[in-house]
């Protein structure tokens, strides 16, 4: 079968090994030489790689003469990585908390009450929190290969913010439960009420 080929953020980790490995300095030539040799990343895409890197800060560059040269030491991107990780923690648990206030507001809802404006506001909020939720998890991913103990750390804090919203669920399921006892609502007609999207499950 066809090899397959190595992802954008693979190529950027093992050309992160190449600095660390080495603690040198290159000029754009030499890693075009050592990175498809040593860490099979296709010379075309070389600068790209090493571009980002440097757009992201995990490597420095500076002009020396008419050459341009590159190096990272490990101390730098670690701490570079750390920052990263904590505005992103900062992004998710503040798009938690918004969340976890949305559900309350739909909880608080009547039952048989009629749509109003601000409850379909609501829902469209909530639709773009889990949006912004999931474009979060995706960027963590993106820094996961970098630093294990840091983002050993970062799965911590998710574990307790989806502990949280499971919580949460949990006490929808269980007032659904409850108003289905008490006043013999079908069920289609509580989610329908109270704004409480059909697919409401668990978070896994």
């Amino acid at each position: 079968s066809k090899k397959k080929g190595l992802s954008f953020e693979e190529k950027r980790a093992r050309m992160m090994e190449i600095f660390f490995e080495t603690k040198d300095v290159f000029q754009l030539k030499d890693i075009e030489k050592i990175a498809p040799k040593e860490k099979g990343i296709t010379s075309m895409s070389v600068k790209e790689i090493l571009q980002s890197l440097v757009d992201d800060g995990m490597v420095d560059t500076d002009r020396i003469g008419t050459s341009n040269y590159f190096w990272a030491f490990p101390s730098k991107a670690l701490h570079a990585r750390k920052c990263k990780l904590e505005e992103l923690e900062s992004q998710f648990a503040e798009s938690s908390q918004k969340k976890e206030a949305l559900q309350k507001s739909i909880e608080k809802s009547k039952i048989g009450r009629e749509d109003t404006a601000e409850r379909t506001a609501l829902i469209k909020e909530l639709a773009a929190l889990r949006q912004k939720k999931e474009q979060l998890k995706a960027e963590i991913d993106k820094y996961r290969e970098c630093d294990p103990d840091v983002v050993e750390e970062m799965r911590q804090t998710n574990k307790i913010a989806k502990e949280a919203a499971n919580r949460w669920t949990d006490n929808i399921f269980s007032i659904k439960s409850w108003a289905k006892r008490k006043f013999g609502f079908e069920e289609s007609r509580i989610d329908k009420s109270f704004g409480i999207p059909e697919d409401l499950d668990y978070v896994d």
